[in-house]
């Protein structure tokens, strides 16, 4: 038998470039759990049991589902990436396709330039750095240098750490909204390395880490920015869902108790399924969809609140007393 590795262990010490992440299998993003965790690849197949590094840096581009980006939906949900996963990137940016004359003559000139000679616009030609140079310089870097963190650049790492999650403090909020995690703080600290290794130091300076938070903030502000209140939320990106939209569930299910209760003291020990709906609907100063009422009475039944009796037309919905 002959054990042939892969693109992520051949990429190990180096960057594997993936594309069309969205596409990957069950069984590829299991493994790439592990990647991103224990830059490792276990293997288990065929009598042969064993582990490979696979250290490398993952670069990945994904497209919505149906080729359209839903504004009002978060990131795992438009591009179908479990929470689990799309929270161990370091950075994730939103490329979105919006109309703009000045972007779209930038791009049609970059692209239009790629045929025809390369002759930059503001750099002379003594400026402009060989594919071959800059390919080296990277490889010095990588092998060559190895930062250590000064103690004003920790004293900084904490700071904009600790800056990052008191943006969730919100007296007005029944629960506090998540807008950094440990990983933002593991990211900052691997983003201030690299930008001290891209400028050939030794040393990771202040500079290094404030130019790490500008990075973290700017992908925040794009990909983990809850849609109905405008603020960060890292919610979005760890669980697929923001502190707003858990606190509207809540709401709908304690309505949905609320109505059900007053429509039984009336008699009766269920009530139909279609009258809760209406009105639960003429009570409440938001809309109520159809799926989101489905979803809350759902989640009842699984806590034993309630319990749903009949199909169809006929469906009906009983209290469950005792519940907890």
């Amino acid at each position: 038998l002959v054990l042939e590795s892969g693109a992520l262990v051949l990429s190990d010490g180096g960057v594997c470039c993936i594309d069309e992440f969205d596409k990957m299998s069950d069984s590829t993003r299991s493994v790439l759990h592990e990647v991103m965790e224990q830059q490792t690849v276990s293997i288990a197949k065929a009598g042969i049991i064993t582990t490979l590094n696979a250290r490398t840096s993952i670069l990945a581009s994904a497209n919505p589902i149906g080729s359209k980006y839903n504004p009002n939906l978060p990131v795992p949900q438009n591009i179908d990436l479990p929470p689990t996963l799309l929270s161990r990137f370091d950075l994730v940016y939103l490329v979105l396709d919006r109309i703009d004359e000045t972007a779209d003559r930038k791009l049609a000139r970059h692209l239009v330039g790629m045929y025809l000679e390369d002759t930059p616009d503001h750099a002379t030609r003594d400026e402009v750095l060989p594919v071959e140079f800059l390919t080296s310089y990277i490889s010095y870097a990588r092998a060559n240098i190895h930062p250590t963190i000064t103690a004003a650049a920790g004293e900084a790492l904490v700071k904009a750490y600790v800056a990052m999650r008191k943006l969730g403090e919100d007296i007005r909020a029944a629960e506090r909204r998540i807008t950094a995690t440990t990983r933002q703080l593991e990211s900052m600290i691997r983003l201030a390395e690299a930008h001290a290794k891209m400028r050939l130091s030794e040393t990771v300076t202040e500079a290094d880490v404030a130019e790490a938070v500008r990075l973290i903030q700017s992908a925040l502000k794009q990909a983990a920015t809850d849609a109905r209140t405008g603020l960060i939320d890292m919610g979005l990106l760890t669980e697929g869902t923001s502190a707003s939209e858990r606190r509207r569930k809540e709401d709908l299910k304690n309505g949905v108790l609320e109505v059900l209760d007053d429509m039984l003291r009336a008699g009766g020990s269920t009530a139909r399924y279609g009258d809760v709906v209406r009105t639960l609907s003429e009570q409440s100063s938001v809309p109520v969809e159809g799926a989101e009422f489905a979803e809350a009475v759902r989640a009842l039944e699984q806590e034993g609140k309630v319990q749903m009796l009949g199909e169809g037309a006929r469906r009906s919905i009983r209290r469950v007393t005792g519940g907890m």
